[in-house]
């Protein structure tokens, strides 16, 4: 099994036109996933083809027609700053259960609103903003994570950093540990799905053994995903970036600062481990870690 995403997840893909929609689209079909539909505005009617002309799919003015035309139930949003929060609020309205949008750079207000907005339609969760996606393996993808580091395996992974996410999937797959699913929630303050909401789910996945949680300074999102793990029958080992950042001072993601009161790593390290999750000193201390924690 997998969470969020497997084989039969049908991807409607916001801004297929553009550059990087292209791109990542045709990466995302190479895959396997079922990329069904694009939408670009004024586009409507037309047929994407992918950069190598492997690949067509048709191309729809509204995400609410892509869905009612092709049975589309995940929204891949990559499109620019200015409409990205619009593009969210399209999808849950035409009833697409998981969004996903990678774009960086949106306001604070417009997060405010996308994911007031999501929360109010009960049915739909949002991935993102300014994430690399997620990945089920051997089963589908969605967003920019690359495909080719992934083996199958017991191991879930849920990450506010994708160079870290790529970097520890890389760990253990060279350690023969494979993967269920991969999620990048991001890194910014307000983000749609966070490391509770993502926990909960590896715990209900039968085929997840042991979850690495890979979380950074700023904010309080790996303490609430601390409480989580107390109640877990699975291991969880933990990974915070950002030890060596002064307080004030913002490190990469928008959400990476610490204050004077919050955010520290040593405060996250010190909750996870009171929840029983053991922190890896390192990146490469990681795959030992999660051995020991399934009897490896």
């Amino acid at each position: 099994m997998a969470i969020l995403i497997d084989e039969t997840t049908k991807v409607v893909v916001s801004g297929i036109t553009g550059r990087e929609g292209t791109f990542h689209s045709g990466q995302m079909l190479a895959y396997g996933t079922q990329v069904v539909a694009g939408v670009t505005p004024g586009k409507g009617g037309q047929t994407w083809t992918s950069d190598d002309g492997k690949y067509t799919v048709p191309v729809f003015n509204t995400v609410a027609e892509a869905v009612e035309k092709t049975g589309a139930n995940a929204h891949f949003v990559v499109v620019p700053p200015k409409f990205a929060a619009d593009s969210i609020i399209e999808g849950a309205d035409a009833g697409c259960e998981l969004i996903v949008c990678i774009t960086d750079g949106l306001s604070q207000q417009d997060m405010i609103t996308a994911t007031d907005y999501v929360k109010r339609v009960k049915k739909t969760r949002l991935i993102g903003t300014n994430c690399p996606g997620l990945l089920s393996v051997g089963k589908a993808k969605i967003g920019i994570i690359p495909q080719n580091i992934f083996l199958e395996g017991p191991v879930g992974l849920v990450s506010r950093s994708g160079t870290l996410t790529y970097e520890i999937v890389d760990a253990l797959t060279r350690a023969g540990l494979g993967q269920t699913t991969a999620v990048g929630i991001g890194g910014d303050p307000i983000l749609g799905m966070r490391f509770a909401d993502v926990l909960e789910l590896f715990e209900n996945d039968p085929e997840t053994k042991a979850v690495v949680m890979v979380g950074e300074i700023g904010g309080a999102d790996e303490e609430a995903g601390a409480e989580v793990i107390k109640r877990m029958t699975k291991p969880v080992v933990g990974f915070i970036g950002g030890r060596s950042a002064p307080p004030g001072k913002r490190m990469g993601h928008a959400g990476a600062i610490v204050s004077a009161t919050s955010g520290s790593a040593d405060s996250k390290i010190a909750a996870l481990n009171a929840a029983g999750a053991p922190v890896a000193d390192t990146t490469a201390d990681i795959p030992g870690l999660v051995k020991k924690a399934l009897g490896m």
